[in-house]
């Protein structure tokens, strides 16, 4: 059996749960965020992180939806998941420079970098049948999931360390 790195039907499954997980995972961060306001305003760069949480399961949220349209090529697959690559990366990046540059102590320091990019090379690869496809997007949902609870635990816990 051959691997259906190029139809999105196959992962219906797949990426419905991630889709379900981004969802219930942004709820918690709202939880999380309102729960410890006061202390997330008082560090720079907390409040970007807390933005930089949501715009990634954003992200898995999106790429779920977008690969769950039946019926859709791959083409046009690709180039959603590209757009959508490209504007959550760079609107990260920019999230990330914002907050190192306000300060580089406290919870929320460390170097980190956006989890979308593998998007991007999933529509790369959709659009060239090519390369691995939808398993690149899989590497990216897993990525920005295991980045936004990482997140999401400084903002819950650490900062009341």
């Amino acid at each position: 059996m051959s691997f259906p790195a190029y139809d999105p039907s196959k992962w219906a499954y797949l990426f419905a749960a991630s889709a379900g997980a981004s969802a219930a995972l942004t709820g918690l961060v709202f939880v999380a965020v309102s729960i410890n306001l006061r202390a997330i305003l008082k560090y720079p760069g907390l409040p970007e992180r807390a933005l930089e949480t949501l715009i990634l399961l954003l992200g898995v949220l999106t790429a779920s939806i977008f690969t769950l349209i039946p019926g859709q090529g791959t083409t046009a697959l690709g180039i959603e998941l590209g757009v959508q690559s490209i504007i959550f990366t760079t609107v990260i990046f920019m999230l990330i420079k914002k907050a190192l540059t306000r300060s580089a102590s406290g919870p929320q320091a460390g170097q980190r970098s956006p989890r979308s990019e593998r998007h991007l090379l999933g529509a790369i690869s959709l659009l060239a049948h090519r390369g691995g496809g939808l398993g690149w997007v899989v590497a990216g949902v897993i990525g920005a999931l295991v980045g936004a609870v990482a997140n999401a635990w400084v903002l819950l816990i650490e900062i009341l360390r």
